[in-house]
C-alpha cells in the first residue's frame, strides 16, 4: 500500500504511514533548552536535524517541504552521572495535529471540511487521558535503551526513578 493510499483504522480514515509502520531516527546536535515555570514544571523548547538511521524506500513518505505539527506526550526519566551530565531516556506518544503539503497555503486544520486543530487536541488528549483512567499505560512500551545501571539504587527505587522529585 502507498504512502497516499487512503487507510482506515478504528473506523478513521487517513493517509500516511501505515499504521504499525516504525522509524528509527538519530538525534545530533539537538538542543534542549528550558525554564522552569513553577516548583513541578518546566517549560522547554526542543530542536534539532533527525536523520533516518536507514534510507527511506524510494518513492515513499512525504515530499520534501512538507510538513508536521504533532503533539507529545512522555515520561522523561534521568539519572545525574556527574555536575554536568544526564542520562536521558524519553518514553511516549506523539499525536498527529496537523500537516501542511509544500504546495499548501494553510495547515490540514484550517482547510473547511477539517477537524480544527483545537477539537483535535482535546481529542487526543481526553483518549491519553481515559487510558490513564483506566490504569492503562498512555503508550506501549519502546523498544530500546533504558536508564543504564549506575550502581545501587536506594531502597523502594530499583528499576524506577521516585515519583515527584525534581532532577
Amino acid at each position: 500500500m502507498a504512502y497516499d493510499d487512503l487507510k482506515a483504522h478504528d473506523g478513521r480514515l487517513y493517509t500516511g504511514m501505515a499504521v504499525g509502520g516504525r522509524h528509527v531516527w538519530e538525534y545530533t546536535g539537538g538542543l534542549w533548552d528550558e525554564r522552569k515555570a513553577a516548583p513541578d514544571r518546566w517549560d522547554f523548547t526542543f530542536s534539532c536535524t533527525k536523520r533516518r538511521t536507514r534510507g527511506a524506500p524510494e518513492g515513499s513518505g512525504a515530499p520534501a517541504g512538507t510538513q508536521y505539527h504533532w503533539y507529545i506526550l512522555a515520561h522523561q526519566r534521568v539519572r545525574k552521572l556527574d555536575a554536568d551530565a544526564y542520562e536521558t531516556f524519553m518514553q511516549g506518544v506523539k499525536h498527529k495535529v496537523a500537516h501542511k503539503r509544500p504546495h499548501w497555503r494553510l495547515w490540514s486544520t484550517e482547510y473547511p471540511d477539517h477537524e480544527p486543530e483545537r477539537d483535535l487536541l482535546v481529542r487526543a488528549l481526553g483518549e491519553e487521558l481515559a487510558r490513564i483512567s483506566d490504569g492503562r499505560t498512555s503508550h506501549a512500551p519502546a523498544p530500546g535503551p533504558q536508564l543504564s545501571d549506575g550502581g545501587p539504587e536506594p531502597a523502594g527505587t530499583v528499576g524506577r526513578l521516585p515519583p515527584h522529585k525534581v532532577y
